[in-house]
């Protein structure tokens, strides 16, 4: 700001504000916004960060609207020191900020708060991406999370309903945390799957669609089971679905 009084030939900073409205500039995110650039200057990354020796600046202008903009964008998420790695500033009160404002979600996550998009379906998917993540050494865990990442709203909840019947006691909890789901939202699921109003299912995972008419629990375990071995092929599956009540209850090919 002193420097801008000097060159501008004034006192106020109210002079050098008003010369500054005309212009596409930003203030720092840190040192207190002390410091000003402007766009054309400015040499931002793939994220909207540029930094000048020890100063930063993002094209989202504050920390608190480049937090809001970056976490969402995040595949999985971020906690709070994976987000200051990038930003190179502390973020925690940032963090907590949006979080109590309502424009970012955070959960606990194993002893830590994750915050993710407000979006349901997006935050889903950031968090289906942060079990992949973690379970990158069970190649079954990660096929799980991944398949589960491609899938609606409706599918989502049909499968975490399908997982915790296989699960067993204690199911519903249980996938509930792995996908980030309420336990209501797993039971309902399992309700649909197990009272058959699920008339017709469509799962379509990076354009292999398998479709199964009525639903049949046996059928989307086995077609869950193939798409998790190949999410970026062809999905092929029985003519016949194993345990279905009536004659004509087929899986036409993709």
């Amino acid at each position: 700001m002193p420097q801008l009084k000097a060159a501008l030939g004034t006192t106020a900073a109210v002079t050098v504000f008003r010369k500054l409205s005309t212009l596409p500039y930003r203030s720092s995110y840190s040192h207190c916004g002390a410091y000003y650039t402007l766009d054309s200057i400015a040499q931002y990354d793939e994220l909207g960060l540029w930094t000048y020796r020890d100063i930063h600046f993002s094209r989202y202008g504050t920390l608190l609207d480049t937090a809001a903009a970056l976490v969402p964008q995040a595949p999985a998420g971020y906690f709070v020191d994976e987000l200051e790695v990038l930003v190179q500033v502390a973020a925690k009160d940032t963090l907590r900020q949006l979080a109590q404002a309502g424009r970012l979600y955070r959960s606990p996550w194993e002893g830590r708060y994750l915050y993710c998009a407000l979006d349901r379906g997006r935050r889903q998917e950031q968090r289906a991406a942060r079990q992949a993540q973690q379970h990158s050494g069970d190649d079954l865990q990660a096929a799980r999370a991944l398949f589960y990442s491609l899938l609606d709203e409706q599918q989502r909840r049909l499968y975490a309903g399908l997982e915790s019947l296989a699960w067993g006691h204690g199911g519903e909890q249980r996938m509930a945390q792995f996908f980030g789901l309420d336990a209501d939202t797993v039971a309902r699921g399992q309700a649909e799957l197990l009272s058959g109003q699920v008339l017709r299912l469509v799962w379509t995972v990076k354009g292999a669609t398998v479709a199964a008419e009525p639903a049949s629990y046996t059928f989307l375990r086995q077609v869950v089971k193939e798409a998790a071995k190949n999410p970026g092929g062809t999905t092929t599956s029985p003519a016949v679905l194993p345990g279905a009540d009536t004659p004509d209850a087929t899986a036409p090919a993709p």
